[in-house]
């Protein structure tokens, strides 16, 4: 697997932010901070009922981050 570093994913990750300030299908993981597979799992099932594109495909990058990445992004996008 391929891990996604955050200087290339920063961009897409602040567009969305934007775009969703509180994080939109992807608020309990990103905004409330709970970062486990299960909650990013839980945020693009949310993205799917939503028809949020986006907000599923970060998820899936958001898989193969490392735990200290995905709070990275949290905190600093």
């Amino acid at each position: 697997m391929d891990r996604p570093t955050i200087p290339d994913v920063l961009d897409r990750f602040r567009s969305y932010h934007a775009r969703e300030p509180s994080w939109g299908a992807l608020h309990v993981v990103l905004d409330d901070i709970n970062l486990t597979d299960a909650h990013v799992r839980q945020g693009q099932d949310f993205a799917r009922e939503r028809g949020d594109e986006e907000g599923y495909a970060l998820g899936e990058i958001l898989l193969k981050m490392t735990i200290t990445q995905r709070l990275w992004l949290a905190l600093n996008a």
